[in-house]
């Protein structure tokens, strides 16, 4: 199974901040922030989510935003955060919306 992924030039602002706007997925995000690839099943336990099922849709809507790359591994999928490809479409967007996401977690 091989997934679609939006070219760079396709990633939309709204599609992004949609994506961002979910704590659960906006949590994967900064797991996946850390560089490199992470399975699913990893992402999954750092973020304390224990039904994969129930992350189905938020890699979705990360991957046809723009957000993640998902490629199968085996019985499992890779995630790679698409950072070059966000910050050349929306420069300092992340690293301002994962900085605002730790301030508030410090405040909570």
């Amino acid at each position: 199974m091989s997934y679609r992924h939006p070219a760079r030039d396709q990633i939309r602002i709204e599609s992004v901040l949609t994506a961002l706007g979910n704590p659960v997925r906006l949590a994967a995000v900064r797991v996946l922030d850390a560089g490199g690839a992470h399975n699913c099943g990893s992402v999954l336990t750092t973020i304390g989510v224990t039904a994969k099922s129930t992350m189905t849709h938020h890699w979705r809507v990360l991957r046809d935003s723009g957000i993640i790359h998902q490629q199968p591994s085996g019985r499992e999928n890779l995630l790679r955060l698409r950072r070059d490809d966000l910050d050349a479409r929306y420069p300092g967007l992340l690293d301002t919306v994962l900085a605002a996401a730790l301030d508030d977690e410090r405040h909570a």
